[in-house]
This record gives structure tokens, sequence and C-alpha cells, in this order.
């Protein structure tokens, strides 16, 4: 039987994995609609596009989730910066590619984390964090930029939208067949 600390850190690890899963199918949710003139749309000055969110995204998760327990989580070969430039020549598919390769690091490495590794110390821009602290910093930066992808793409969409959760007016219809 496991004791109490094990079983606590494996409802984490599991929490962890189903809220990243959670997470990224809502932006899958946001995106799979998008026609392609969408992914670049700009609404405002100052604003990233669809496209730029993807790219920083991508390469956040790259850097960040790439020999996540053995290596600095801001790698030498990544270029922040440039993840904020619009390169209006990427297609969806090459975007969708970015999005799908960066969600693949991580949920690969949080695949194989295991219990004990909760506590280790990790380093992301030369800071220690324990890996729970490092992980949650990565839940809040991927929940907020995924909120930015879900309201552009609504305002992209407008009444072609969808709701990917309950829709206005819908909730006491949901809990009643929840209850069934």
């Amino acid at each position: 039987m496991m004791n109490s600390n094990a079983q606590l850190a494996e409802c984490l690890l599991n929490s962890y994995r189903t809220r990243f899963r959670k997470l990224k199918a809502l932006g899958d949710g946001a995106l799979d609609p998008l026609e392609s003139e969408e992914w670049h749309k700009v609404p405002s000055g100052g604003v990233n596009s669809i496209a730029v969110i993807i790219q920083h995204v991508s390469g956040n998760m790259r850097s960040r989730w790439t020999n996540f327990l053995t290596s600095d989580g801001e790698k030498a070969d990544r270029f922040r910066d440039q993840e904020f430039e619009a390169r209006t020549e990427q297609t969806p598919e090459e975007l969708r590619a970015h999005w799908e390769a960066g969600w693949n690091v991580l949920l690969d490495t949080l695949a194989k984390l295991e219990a004990e590794d909760l506590t280790r110390t990790v380093t992301i821009r030369r800071q220690s964090l324990t890996v729970v602290d490092a992980i949650n910093r990565q839940l809040g930066h991927y929940g907020y930029h995924v909120g930015q992808l879900v309201y552009l793409a609504r305002m992209h969409r407008g009444d072609r939208w969808t709701s990917l959760s309950i829709a206005p007016g819908e909730s006491e219809q949901y809990q009643a067949k929840a209850d069934d």
C-alpha cells in the first residue's frame, strides 16, 4: 500500500496531466473552426495574432519541457523575441504542426514524471523552482495564452462561433442533463 505522500504525489501528477490535456483540448477547439485568414488577423495595434501566440506557446513548451529535469528551461537555442514576429507566410497546417509539437513535448514529459520527481528542483532562467512550482507556473502561463486564443477565435468567428463550454443561457439545461 502506498503511503499518503506517494498517493498525494500520484494524485497531483494525474491532475496535472488531466488539466494540461483539457487546456490543449480548449485550444484545439478554438483553432479548429478558423479560416485561413483568421490565423494571422490582428484585431488592433499591439495585439498578437493567433499565429504569433502559437509561435510563442510552442517555443516556450519546447524550451521548458525538453530535458525538463536536467537542463535550464530557457534553452540557448530559443529566441523568444522572434516568437512575437509575425510570419504571415506560415500556413494554418504549419502553425498547427508547431502547436502539436509543443504539446507533444509537454505531454510526453509529464507522462514520464514519477511521484518522487515532484520534490526535485529544476531551473528556469537560472531560477531554482520545485517541479511542482515549475509545473504550476506553466499551467498558469498556458492557461493565459489559451484564453487569448479562445477570445481571438471567438471574436474572429463572430456569429459563427460555437461555444466551447456551457453556452450563455444554457446553464440550467446543462445542470438538468448532468442530474440525469
